[in-house]
């Protein structure tokens, strides 16, 4: 249903008798009804939630990126332990090898060992030898060369001497020989095991350094799991202050629907009697009804405009005023027995509109149990069913328009 219409100032008329209300008072009123009709406004049933879904979406977008981050530090804390383990197989692989040239060295050590005793021991037999021929002049080797009977003999017994002096000679140089070469060997081996400590040393820094690094790394992924949790935590408890929200609100709204029922209600069933009129018995009440029947609407929301201008087309005069007004200043019975047609029927505030809080609605009785009005389009409708409609507030009542008494 439309509301009635504000007081139109352009447009109101006073009638012949100056029955017009007074513009200063009707001003306060409207105000009055303007600020309550607001202060119902902010009771309305969709009032905001203080936590709504965009507070959730919010979060779970600051889930998604928080989570996004926790797989890229996860990911490069698996590629440091990754890079760890192979570093740290190399470097198990290092000391292996340090541990095998050493063995190397240690058996090259005793071979030269072995040699230096070998090469002391035959220096000194050939030494001894030697020594021992000085001592002797020699007769030994003298004797053996002159004894000899022929002159091949004594060739061959100094071939044979000669080449013992040349044998040990050429043994102790073998000694030699292999002692240098397995002093190269071992010199050679140290270098090896220089540079396998070294290269040690430089993996144990390396791995010491990841250690350092995975530690830190290892430090971010739990505190973006704590923030983690923590969102979670804050996202489940947005999802259950907006559903406790809207649990509230819905039985606010309820409970207000409730109210308003039994409001209605209480309005409405304020309204007595039964209708007992047969119709317009009045040239007035007749010549009110033919108007109401060839009046246009006035346009939507011009409930007492019609009004007044289907009186002033059925000659009464042209009354002032919106349906509040009207309503206040000469509907003064609910009583359905003293319904008469001619009678206008109206309420000070209905809850369908915002207006119609504060300006409320009107119509006028034509007889039979049916009344008509203006909603954007002339109606025709029975007035019981227009009681219970807009008895929602306050007590539908009826009277004489501009206090003129039609029958």
């Amino acid at each position: 249903m439309v509301a009635c219409e504000k007081r139109a100032q352009t447009q109101i008329k006073r009638n012949e008798t100056g029955d017009a209300l007074e513009l200063n008072n009707l001003t306060r009123r409207s105000a009055l009804r303007l600020l309550l009709g607001a202060g119902l406004a902010t009771l309305a049933p969709h009032a905001a939630l203080a936590v709504d879904q965009s507070d959730v979406d919010a979060t779970n977008s600051q889930i998604d990126a928080n989570e996004k981050q926790v797989q890229k530090v996860q990911a490069e804390l698996d590629d440091i332990a990754a890079q760890y383990e192979s570093l740290s197989k190399k470097q198990s692989d290092t000391l292996d090898q340090i541990e095998t040239t050493q063995d190397k060295i240690d058996s090259v050590e005793k071979s030269i060992d072995k040699k230096e005793k070998e090469l002391k021991t035959k220096r000194e037999r050939l030494a001894k030898r030697m020594s021992a021929d000085y001592q002797s002049g020699s007769t030994s080797a003298l004797d053996v060369l002159f004894s000899s009977s022929t002159f091949e003999e004594f060739e061959s017994n100094v071939y044979y001497m000669d080449k013992i002096s040349e044998s040990d000679s050429k043994m102790i140089q073998e000694v030699k020989g292999l002692k240098e070469d397995l002093e190269s060997q071992r010199d050679t081996l140290s270098a090896q095991k220089a540079q396998l400590e070294t290269l040690s040393a430089t993996q144990k820094q390396q791995l010491k350094e990841m250690e350092s690094k995975q530690q830190e790394t290892q430090k971010i992924l739990s505190d973006l799991n704590d923030q983690q949790k923590q969102l979670m935590a804050q996202r489940d408890s947005e999802l259950e202050a907006m559903a406790k929200e809207k649990a509230e609100q819905a039985a606010a709204a309820k409970a207000a629907a409730a109210a308003a029922r039994a409001s209605s209600g209480a309005a409405a069933s304020n309204v007595t009697g039964t209708i007992s009129d047969g119709g317009a018995t009045t040239g007035s009440q007749q010549a009110v009804v033919n108007a109401c029947h060839s009046t246009p609407s006035p346009g939507l929301g011009l409930c007492a405009m019609w009004v007044s201008q289907v009186f002033n087309n059925a000659g009464l005069g042209y009354a002032s005023g919106n349906a509040c007004d009207m309503y206040n200043a000469w509907c003064t019975s609910s009583n359905r027995g003293d319904l008469k047609p001619g009678m206008i029927v109206a309420v000070s505030s209905h809850s369908h509109t915002a207006a119609g809080r504060i300006y409320g609605h009107i119509g006028i009785y034509v007889g039979g149990g049916v009344m008509m009005d203006n909603v954007g389009y002339i109606r025709t409708i029975n007035v019981n069913e227009w009681i219970s409609y807009y008895g929602t507030t306050v007590t539908p009542r009826w009277g004489w328009l501009m206090g003129i008494k039609l029958a």
